[in-house]
């Protein structure tokens, strides 16, 4: 089932899982202890940069947030 994100369209679940399981970046939140930034570019959206923002401490964890990062275009 995909993800609805307002402004970019759908964000296929598939594509949520790539990015927690094989993450090009991954950046601790800066308020929060729990929360982890997985990065990832995704090939089916031209090389777009996802960023799924993931609560590792939560149980079960859990995806807070999911979205193309456009000021982290070219970086990756």
């Amino acid at each position: 089932m995909p993800l609805k994100c307002s402004r970019e369209g759908k964000i296929a679940e598939e594509w949520v899982e790539r990015v927690i399981a094989k993450p090009e970046v991954i950046q601790g939140d800066k308020r929060d202890v729990r929360v982890l930034h997985f990065l990832g570019k995704v090939p089916e959206r031209e090389g777009r940069v996802l960023r799924v923002i993931y609560n590792w401490r939560a149980n079960p964890n859990r995806v807070v947030t999911a979205y193309f990062d456009r000021s982290m275009r070219g970086l990756l």
